[in-house]
């Protein structure tokens, strides 16, 4: 483990050479992400690993605890998670840089180095819902199908 902690430390402390980093725009990190497992290192250590499920759910780990509601979506230059249930909701917003095959996330509110993370084809960890499905409603176009007459659009 500390050894692994002090290859992270070198990592985030080496200069990148600046043509070799691409910062990637909502759509690049979406054909990176979708349908496919992002995993990695936090700069503190934890390990996450989460299938991007085309629907909008984040199935796996996030690095604390089992995903049970999670969901991601994409917006301008950032990948977003949202965690729990929209009462007391977790959002976390990311930039997302690509240096040959490593993916660089830093927070999107002070811009620090927040993970460096791998992408994996498909889902080869086999992450699913565990027979708990959620849907992601906080993205509207992911609710499940309810008539226009029971659907309370503003409460989403």
């Amino acid at each position: 483990m500390r050894a692994a902690l002090l290859l992270l430390g070198i990592l985030v402390a080496l200069p990148l050479p600046a043509a070799a980093v691409e910062r990637l725009d909502a759509g690049a990190i979406r054909r990176a992400f979708e349908g496919n497992t992002v995993s990695g290192r936090y700069t503190n250590g934890g390990f996450f690993t989460e299938f991007h499920d085309p629907d909008g759910r984040a199935l796996g780990h996030n690095g604390w605890q089992p995903n049970r509601d999670a969901c991601w979506t994409t917006r301008a230059d950032q990948v977003c998670y949202y965690y729990g249930p929209q009462t007391d909701r977790t959002v976390h917003c990311f930039t997302v840089e690509l240096n040959r095959d490593l993916y660089i996330l830093r927070n999107a509110g002070n811009g620090q180095i927040n993970a460096l993370a791998s992408v994996e084809l498909g889902n080869p960890r086999k992450h699913g819902d565990n027979g708990e499905p959620w849907y992601c409603d906080g993205l509207i176009s992911k609710a499940p199908a309810i008539p226009m007459t029971r659907r309370r659009l503003a409460a989403r």
